[in-house]
């Protein structure tokens, strides 16, 4: 298995993707890609048509995907707002790579068997695990439904993905397979074989008081935390901060939500991170991003840039203390388009990071309007996240 990442910079976009092509293919060395990855900024808007064909001529792939991106990421770099092609290929000997491309509008009953899901995907089981990286249009995709699909119908596998960015309205992203071009929808690349997918999800947040259970709830509405209005809670936590949390908590405050309730103990990472939408300041109760259930754990989280920094860092030591590193050959960022520069003022940030924690793996990706990746035993769509996926051999 081998692994090459590019980045292709220019005002025109066959010079961006042709340079791009020729590190990827001297990274491959005699090795074609079996899979070749194109992250693509809005720049280059009218030629999406062109850009399959064009590598067709110049880097031919056994299956060629892709999306529009606000950002992109390849070859070390991280580049926004500006006119780039992120090229990366991969050799996968004894892999399976089957792009599958759906407008979510038919998604089986939410009861159905998991089956049918897999007939659905036109799948077999004695295909054997397989793992999955999504793209999908923010527009017009069911992502949730598909995932939560996916998660139940196959439950072993890792789904990693983003959703494409660089569009103000609907019909103006692109997904790419092949040679067709979409403008709206979902594209699962089923990869199945010698292949593993790890994930390092950093959703950026540092918690703050301490892990509290809803005693009463309705939805999404927060009434009672511990037998007290969340807002209660807040005002008590605010009056023992510095000045520049209690900044950060009437700005960036965030709810986490415990995911493994026999986990025991539960440290930085272990929540899953949602939007607080408003207080009633006469009831004390706060309107949240998720449906809540009472006996659920939460605790309230911040973040800034170095939380976020702080998040990812911890999240990459562990991984290396895994002992799989070794083993790795290449991976994927899908990063939120409000990290990166918009963050932490610096382009490359958490790419640096990577590679400086992780190695020189070939790096990959892109910014997007959503990132897709695992919290516990589930997978979720994410918010000011980076979802890793390292990618090594089954055997």
């Amino acid at each position: 298995m081998k692994w090459a990442s590019a980045m292709g910079l220019d005002a025109d976009w066959s010079t961006a993707v042709d340079s791009a092509a020729v590190r990827v293919r001297a990274g491959l060395g005699a090795e074609s890609p079996d899979l070749l990855l194109a992250f693509v900024s809005p720049h280059f808007r009218s030629a999406y048509g062109q850009i399959a064909a064009r590598l067709r001529e110049t880097l031919p792939a056994g299956v060629f995907c892709g999306c529009s991106a606000i950002g992109v990421i390849g070859g070390g770099r991280e580049v926004e707002q500006a006119p780039a092609v992120s090229l990366i290929g991969a050799s996968l000997p004894g892999v399976t790579v089957r792009p599958y491309f759906t407008d979510t509008v038919d998604l089986p009953d939410e009861d159905a068997s998991p089956s049918a899901w897999t007939s659905w995907l036109g799948l077999r089981e004695a295909d054997g695990p397989m793992h999955f990286i999504l793209l999908a249009d923010p527009f017009s995709a069911n992502v949730e439904g598909f995932v939560g699909g996916l998660d139940y119908a196959f439950p072993d596998t890792v789904k990693v993905g983003g959703v494409a960015s660089g569009a103000g309205e609907a019909g103006q992203n692109a997904i790419f397979v092949d040679e067709q071009v979409y403008r709206e929808g979902l594209l699962a690349i089923v990869l199945s074989g010698n292949v593993e997918v790890d994930t390092i999800v950093a959703q950026g947040c540092r918690p703050v008081g301490e892990p509290m259970t809803i005693t009463c709830c309705n939805n999404n509405l927060l009434l009672e935390v511990d037998g007290s209005s969340p807002a209660a809670y807040l005002q008590q936590l605010m009056n023992r901060m510095d000045d520049y949390d209690r900044t950060l908590l009437e700005n960036s405050l965030f709810l986490g939500l415990e995911m493994d309730p026999l986990k025991g103990t539960q440290k930085q990472g272990d929540f899953l991170i949602r939007n607080l939408l408003g207080v009633d300041h006469q009831s004390g109760a706060m309107a949240t991003g998720v449906s809540l259930h009472e006996g659920q754990v939460i605790q309230f989280h911040l973040r800034d840039k170095q939380s976020a920094a702080e998040d990812l860092q911890g999240r990459l030591d562990a991984y290396r203390r895994e002992g799989r590193l070794e083993e790795v050959r290449g991976s994927l960022l899908f990063s939120c388009m409000g990290r990166g520069q918009y963050l932490y003022g610096a382009a490359d940030h958490d790419s640096r990071m990577f590679q400086e924690s992780l190695g020189d793996i070939a790096l990959g990706g892109f910014f997007g309007n959503g990132e897709i990746g695992p919290v516990g035993a589930s997978t979720y769509i994410h918010g000011y996240t980076s979802a890793f996926a390292l990618f090594r051999p089954a055997s």
